[in-house]
């Protein structure tokens, strides 16, 4: 396993990494959940990204009483989580407000059973809470030792620029990282947020790198039954024939290089040296062996060049304008 810095940071990160979202405390049952971490653990990962909303909170819960339970050594890990997302019908219970930022890390810290967290991001941005309220309690959540760092997600490139300019103007404790979604499929962030993050010397740890599945090919040959293309629209937009076919040539890549197209997918994201770790998600533990293969995979000029010409969907910037 390769480890990167977080941003300007002194922290460092497995560049691949394992997350909560849609699997541990809920399509995947303890057990498996349990195997999963132990595996993706050994093979050198030490970053684990959860948040309160996923299986409203029994992610957290789960993966907190697996770390316990294993006897791991808490400065061994990165843990992560985040505040955003209802979380009941309280109107308070929501939002970025300074009441539901430290409401919710205490929580996340119960459930999680650790005396803090390493990262704990803004799940989204809160346009009915001023950001200077955002920025402050964040801040103050570093102060009091509940965090060591803090971030955003799916920000966008100017709000992430305005987070950055209060902190330094305040005398705040800066975000350090970004969570966008980023993967072959959608490749948005490639433009103003990684510059944007590059400039403000943010790390940022991509989630969904395989698009939910489509760029591990098990879609290559139709939506297999019980599959989460079959059973919900998660899938919605990118499950295309258009995709479908860009996926098989990709497929076809992979196996010209001995490889598969799931750690083909990782290895192009590790391409962008403004990427921390490639967030992953596993059902079963050969998922989490496969996909950290990844992180020994450098793609070669001519591969890159390749894949470039099949996605063809490369963000351009707005052209010229004629006066």
């Amino acid at each position: 396993m390769n480890y990167r810095k977080l941003g300007k940071s002194g922290l460092k990160i497995s560049e691949l990494s394992l997350g909560a979202w849609l699997t541990f405390g809920g399509s995947v049952e303890k057990e498996m959940s349990k195997k999963c971490i132990i595996r993706a653990i050994e093979l050198g990962v030490n970053f684990i990204d959860v948040a309160d909303i996923y299986a409203t909170g029994k992610a957290e819960e789960v993966v907190g009483s697996i770390l316990v339970e294993n006897n791991y050594r808490r400065r061994d890990l990165v843990i992560s989580s985040k505040v955003y997302w209802p979380m009941s019908e309280n109107i308070n219970d929501r939002g970025l407000s300074r009441k539901h930022i430290l409401e919710s890390i205490k929580d996340s810290l119960k459930r999680l059973k650790t005396e803090y967290l390493d990262i704990y991001f803004c799940h989204r941005f809160d346009y009915e809470t001023p950001i200077e309220e955002t920025v402050r309690a964040m801040s103050n959540l570093v102060d009091q030792g509940l965090t060591h760092y803090w971030g955003t997600s799916v920000w966008t490139a100017p709000q992430i620029e305005r987070a950055n300019a209060i902190a330094k103007s305040e005398g705040f404790h800066s975000p350090i990282v970004e969570q966008p979604k980023y993967n072959m499929l959608d490749r948005f962030i490639e433009l103003e947020v990684m510059d944007t993050c590059e400039y403000n010397k943010m790390g940022v740890t991509c989630f969904s790198p395989l698009a939910g599945g489509l760029l591990t090919g098990k879609y290559n040959s139709g939506v297999p039954e019980g599959s989460r293309g079959a059973t919900t629209d998660f899938l919605q937009g990118e499950l295309t024939q258009e995709n479908i076919e860009k996926i098989k040539k990709i497929s076809d890549i992979a196996m010209s290089i001995d490889t598969t197209v799931n750690q083909l997918a990782l290895a192009w994201i590790l391409r962008r040296k403004e990427v921390s770790t490639a967030i992953t998600g596993a059902t079963k533990v050969q998922h989490v062996e496969s996909n950290l293969e990844s992180s020994n995979i450098n793609l070669s000029k001519d591969i890159i060049e390749q894949i470039e010409d099949i996605l063809d969907n490369k963000p351009q910037l707005p052209g010229s304008y004629i006066y």
